[in-house]
């Protein structure tokens, strides 16, 4: 068992100088984004995912490194993915009654925010004539990654292409949540962060994280409840295709 441990995680650990690089520039380069996100009082345009990959594609193009070898140094970041999922369990429990007092219109907001993000993404995937395909690799894309890409690829969709629109909508999301809140006069940070949860993912949980404890918990049990509800209602994607006539 150790000699299986060991040798899986060997294979997720750089094999050369560069790899190792790689995966030292990106913590680096995620350490500085946070630092400077902090310095700007959250500002929604300085979020470390969305800086610091606009950096590392710059630097991965000017110096020639192909994704795949970059993928292959970072793999163990990617490892990481479950365990930190898992973690938000623990603002979960601290908040139980919290949760237990909205459990009603918590249940009715994840049910139609699935929903509408799945039936959502086909149709206007569908009217910009999107191929089959395409369709199949985003509707589950406002789950947090390691539900939306095994999602994706159970109906045949692709996964890379899932974990992309999945990043996408986490950016995006957290990019114009404040304006939308602004828009409908929502003000209460629970509700906005629990919104964030369900619509952006891991993104928008780390941003609702800022708030506070109570806003981490409720954004990590729409995160949660989110990916459970797509895994559920993503089979039923080929069906909407066969009534849109794709």
């Amino acid at each position: 068992m150790l000699t299986n441990l060991y040798s899986t995680v060997w294979d997720f650990m750089p094999q050369s100088w560069l790899q190792w690089g790689l995966l030292l520039l990106t913590i680096g380069l995620y350490w500085v984004g946070r630092y400077f996100y902090l310095r700007s009082r959250l500002n929604p345009l300085l979020i470390p995912v969305l800086t610091v990959v606009v950096v590392l594609v710059a630097f991965l193009s000017f110096a020639g490194i192909p994704y795949e070898h970059y993928a292959q140094s970072t793999k163990g970041l990617q490892l990481l993915i479950g365990p930190a999922t898992v973690a938000m369990a623990i603002p979960l429990y601290m908040h139980l009654p919290t949760i237990k007092r909205l459990w009603r219109p918590l249940a009715v907001s994840l049910v139609a925010g699935s929903v509408v993000a799945i039936v959502a993404t086909a149709v206007i995937a569908w009217a910009f004539g999107g191929s089959e395909l395409t369709i199949l690799s985003i509707a589950a894309k406002s789950a947090t990654m390691p539900v939306s890409i095994p999602a994706s690829e159970a109906i045949g969709g692709i996964g890379s292409l899932a974990a992309v629109a999945a990043g996408v909508t986490g950016v995006s999301g957290v990019l114009m949540a404040g304006a939308i809140f602004a828009l409908l006069r929502v003000r209460d940070p629970l509700v906005q962060s629990f919104t964030l949860g369900l619509a952006a993912h891991a993104i928008g949980t780390a941003r609702a994280v800022q708030t506070g404890p109570q806003a981490a918990a409720l954004a990590a049990i729409a995160m949660g409840l989110t990916g459970l509800l797509t895994g559920a209602l993503i089979p039923f994607v080929p069906w909407l295709l066969t009534l849109l006539g794709v």
